[in-house]
């Protein structure tokens, strides 16, 4: 079993001897946590141990605070650790860390200019009077995580003052796609309200009950980090461009309505969802495949990645393709008279009888959020089939030879394009 790991406290920022920046938390998240993944093991029958189990809090925390876990750089170095651990598997980072370090005391004409800053150097004298401080941001540390280990499971934790739920939101979610986090916890300190957010820009468990929420967490932590997937291997190729002849007709009619009406909402420059179709050559099938980090609604970033699998494993050339090209891939080898697929994050209208299936435990470009997707499909006209994800958002084949216009008299007749999943 893998390990999981809690970090969880404040750390200070040292500026001389007994004075420093601090950020002030004491541990509580971290050890709530720790408890409630205790509690759910001891109810499943399973035993825990300190390899398996482990909560870091800093020495600003009560409860078990490690003496040597005091500042940024000794988080970094537990990270380092961490990350070189093969068999790490999930970290939880409810640790505060000091955004800010001093990098300048004004120390007067006898200033020469050097580093001063530091326990090592003399302490701040009162009777000196007052002391200019110059601050800069801190280094970010969670980013480096899945940047070297995408197979590590990170949940983060962002902290608001009086936003709104939808600051909260984009906060959180500007937290969770930089660093690409697996789940955000975002919680706001004055207004005591509580969100988790995942990849699929979805927002769960809004609450004023910080208990519920981190009970919430662990729950979708434990079902999401069990998932399966796939690294996509890349190689050197060319990509089809969206106006050339190989690109289905009906597809190309139908993307380029739901771009009309706004289907595809960028956030920080990057739409959610995804489209392709499946060609066969020379008896080889070639998925084709929408491309991940583009903007949807600009007609170059629109060109598709072919891809291919060979026992599950997809190979993409030229280009990293969209998450959801394993969705794709299950949805055609299953249905094989369909060859077009479009998802967008959009919900049902009112009155709609497209069939919903759960995705809270769910993340997009797992094999089970595939199948899940999969069980789910229905035929509802001749040449279109369909699904909605709850909170993501509908999954809909068609076949290349259609009109068109009955796709999109179809999703029209049972999608609000106007909103977003995320609402």
């Amino acid at each position: 079993m893998k390990k999981i790991h809690i970090i969880s406290g404040g750390t200070v920022s040292h500026i001389r001897p007994h004075l420093a920046l601090c950020a002030p938390a004491y541990g509580s998240a971290g050890m709530k946590i720790a408890n409630i993944l205790r509690d759910r093991w001891k109810n499943l029958g399973h035993s825990t141990s300190a390899d398996h189990l482990n909560l870091h809090q800093t020495r600003m925390a009560t409860g078990y605070p490690n003496r040597k876990l005091e500042t940024n750089e000794d988080v970094s170095k537990l990270l380092d650790k961490l990350i070189a651990d093969p068999d790490t598997g999930v970290i939880f980072m409810p640790v505060a860390l000091c955004d800010f370090e001093v990098f300048h005391i004004d120390d007067g004409p006898k200033y020469d200019g050097g580093l001063n800053i530091g326990k090592e150097y003399s302490r701040l004298k009162t009777s000196d009077g007052q002391r200019t401080l110059m601050l800069k941001p801190a280094e970010k540390l969670i980013g480096k995580i899945r940047k070297e280990r995408k197979d590590i499971f990170l949940v983060g934790f962002k902290t608001t003052t009086g936003a709104t739920e939808n600051q909260m939101f984009d906060a959180g979610m500007n937290l969770l796609k930089r660093n690409s986090c697996n789940l955000v916890l975002v919680n706001d300190i004055q207004k005591r309200l509580n969100m988790i957010l995942t990849p699929e820009m979805a927002r769960y468990c809004v609450t004023e009950d910080r208990d519920e929420a981190l009970r919430e967490l662990v729950g979708m932590t434990t079902a999401r980090s069990g998932l399966t997937f796939h690294r996509t291997n890349l190689v050197g190729g060319r990509l089809l461009g969206w106006h050339g002849p190989k690109v289905p007709h009906s597809l190309r009619e139908v993307v380029n309505h739901c771009i009309k009406h706004k289907a595809y909402k960028a956030f920080n420059g990057v739409t959610v969802g995804h489209f392709g179709f499946l060609q066969k050559v020379e008896g080889q099938k070639i998925l084709y495949s929408s491309r991940r980090k583009k903007n949807y609604n600009f007609q170059e970033d629109r060109d598709l990645v072919g891809v291919v699998f060979n026992d599950g494993i997809p190979t993409a050339h030229g280009a990293k393709p969209s998450a959801g090209v394993r969705s794709q891939y299950e949805l055609f080898k299953y249905n094989p008279d369909y060859d077009c697929v479009i998802h967008f994050h959009c919900p049902l209208k009112d009155g709609s009888k497209i069939r919903i299936r759960p995705q809270k435990h769910l993340e997009c470009g797992s094999l089970e959020c595939g199948m899940n997707t999969l069980d789910g499909m229905t035929e509802y006209c001749d040449g279109v089939a369909a699904v909605m994800l709850d909170k993501h958002g509908p999954n809909i084949l068609f076949k290349r030879d259609i009109d068109p216009e009955v796709v999109i008299d179809f999703i029209e007749n049972n999608f609000d394009l106007s909103r977003s999943t995320s609402e």
